[in-house]
């Protein structure tokens, strides 16, 4: 279950920068060609489509002042991101692209007034039929828990951080030190590069660290964890890689141990 979480770096939104932007099929094809896991994130969009997008605003991406559930994913599918021509895709477009051949980390984000199993059944219906390697994780552990009750076979872990503005009280507690561990039962953990907290130096199964944006930020994040989220770079895959005979484009083609 946890095979690629401990051993297969993995890229933080797509291969992403240089014209290419985060979260776009081009950073999904570019990050399987190199082989390199994908991380990427999910939420709704106002007609309850699921949109594979980080932010709770499209400001940022694509210069529309909207949240993205405040617009249907016919309106989501006209926009570009960043001033290229990648549109912000829909999870069938991004399984499509990935078909199964670099593993998946799935965020689902954070969103107000939705239900866990509300959102654990969309992101399942999503993925019927996917054969594909992936698992999913979210800061939220309610959402990860009510996955794992769907999909008991299927890794899934929480993400902390100790950067919790905006997130006060009970909640911003939850996030900074896993306090729900015991009630989700979690697969993995990512937390973020340097911070730190006791549930994450104690947890005995995979730990991811992220964001990780060089070699030197990779060392120090490999000291507490045994993988890594990454962007701004390309961290090696010699330990536990082996290239195929046919590349695609200069990569080399994802071939498991």
């Amino acid at each position: 279950m946890e095979t690629f979480l401990k051993d297969l770096p993995v890229a933080h939104r797509g291969l992403h920068g240089e014209g290419v932007p985060e979260n776009s099929l081009a950073a999904f094809e570019a990050a399987r060609k190199a082989g390199y896991a994908i991380e990427t994130d999910v939420r709704f969009t106002k007609d309850g489509q699921l949109a594979v997008f980080h932010d709770d605003s499209l400001f940022r991406m694509t210069k529309d002042p909207r949240n993205v559930n405040e617009l249907p994913m016919s309106e989501i599918k006209e926009l570009f991101l960043q001033d290229t021509a990648e549109k912000i895709p829909t999870v069938r477009e991004l399984l499509s692209c990935v078909d199964g051949r670099v593993p998946l980390l799935i965020e689902i984000k954070n969103m107000a007034g939705v239900k866990p199993q509300h959102i654990a059944r969309a992101l399942s219906d999503a993925l019927e039929g996917y054969t594909g390697e992936y698992a999913v994780q979210s800061f939220n552990p309610l959402y990860v828990r009510a996955y794992k009750k769907l999909h008991p076979e299927i890794a899934c872990g929480i993400l902390g951080t100790r950067d919790t503005e905006g997130t006060g009280g009970l909640q911003g507690y939850i996030v900074r030190h896993y306090a729900l561990n015991f009630l989700v039962k979690p697969d993995f953990l990512s937390y973020r590069l340097h911070d730190t907290c006791r549930a994450f130096r104690r947890f005995k199964k995979a730990k991811l660290v992220w964001v990780v944006r060089s070699p030197e930020d990779e060392k120090i994040a490999r000291k507490s964890a045994d993988n890594i989220i990454f962007e701004g770079y390309r961290p090696s895959l010699a330990e536990f890689y082996t290239p195929s005979a046919g590349s695609v484009d200069g990569f080399s083609t994802f071939v498991e141990p």
